[in-house]
C-alpha cells in the first residue's frame, strides 16, 4: 500500500535536501512532501522578528491541511525533532507515525536550546546576528556533518542558510504530546561529540518506542546516505 511521507528538514537547511530521498520513496510508489521552513531555504526571504518554533510548526500543519493529508510517516531530522513534536500537538489525527532522524525529542514546555549542553548552546547564540538568525559558516558545518565529499559538499554549502534563532529557542507548548508510534534513527559517524547517542538509547530502553534503527553515516544522513535512509523509512512504512 502507497504510503504519505512528509520530510522535514533540520537548522540550516530546506525542502531541497530531501531530493535524493524523495526520489527513491516516489520510485517505490510513495507519495512525498519536503516543505521549506519559514526564514530558510528557499524562504528565507521571509525572516523575521515573527519567525519561530509556532511558525515552523504551523508550516507543516498547514502542509497536512493543504494537502488534504492522513496516515502521514512524519519524519523530522535534528532541529525539527522539536518541529514533529509540535506538529503532533496540533494535528495529531493526520499522522500514522514520526520518526526522528538523528533529532532532538523535547518534552512539552521545552525547547531545542534547553536539550543541548551548555557550551553548545552558547556557541550558536555567540553566532546571532543583527536579524536574530544563527549563522554558521557552511564549510566548518559540513566537517561537524560529516560531509566529506567534495561533490555533495558543492551541492550543500552554497544552499545553507541562516536559521532563525526563535526556532531553536521558543520552547514546545506545555500540553500533552499525543500517543503516537514512533521511531528513531541514529547516526553514528559523528567527528566530534555525539549530542544524539543519549537520545537513542534512552529510546532503546522505552517501550513507547517502535524501535531504534542505526544508520552508520554522518548527520546529514540524507546527503551522504540516501540509499540507507530510504531503506530505513521504507522499513517502517511496510
Amino acid at each position: 500500500m502507497a504510503a504519505v511521507a512528509v520530510l522535514v528538514h533540520g537548522g540550516w537547511h530546506g525542502g531541497w535536501v530531501w531530493r535524493p530521498v524523495a526520489a527513491r520513496l516516489r520510485a517505490a510508489g510513495h507519495e512525498v512532501h519536503t516543505p521549506t521552513l519559514t526564514g530558510v531555504g528557499d524562504r528565507a526571504h521571509l525572516h523575521g522578528p515573527h519567525v519561530g518554533l509556532a511558525t515552523h510548526v504551523q508550516d507543516v500543519v498547514a502542509t497536512l491541511h493543504m494537502e488534504d493529508l492522513h496516515d502521514v510517516l512524519l519524519v523530522g531530522h535534528s532541529s525539527s525533532g522539536v518541529v514533529i513534536t509540535g506538529v503532533a500537538q496540533h494535528a495529531p489525527e493526520r499522522i500514522a507515525g514520526l520518526v526522528y532522524l538523528d533529532a532532538f525529542v523535547p518534552e512539552p514546555g521545552r525547547s531545542l536550546h534547553d536539550l543541548l549542553p551548555p557550551e553548545r548552546r552558547a556557541f550558536f547564540l555567540s553566532r546571532v546576528d543583527d536579524e536574530d538568525r544563527i549563522v554558521l559558516d557552511p564549510e566548518v558545518a559540513m566537517d561537524g556533518w560529516a560531509i566529506r565529499d567534495e561533490r555533495l559538499r558543492a551541492w550543500v554549502g552554497p544552499r545553507l542558510t541562516p536559521q532563525p534563532r526563535r526556532g531553536a529557542d521558543d520552547p514546545l507548548p506545555d500540553a500533552p504530546v499525543p500517543t503516537l508510534d514512533r521511531w528513531y534513527v541514529h547516526c553514528t559517524d559523528k567527528p566530534g561529540f555525539d549530542v544524539f547517542a543519549g537520545v537513542a538509547d534512552a529510546a532503546r530502553g522505552d517501550a513507547t518506542w517502535r524501535g531504534v534503527e542505526v544508520l552508520d553515516t554522518g548527520h546529514d544522513a540524507m546527503v551522504t546516505d540516501p540509499d540507507g535512509t530510504a531503506r530505513v523509512l521504507l522499513g517502517i512504512v511496510s
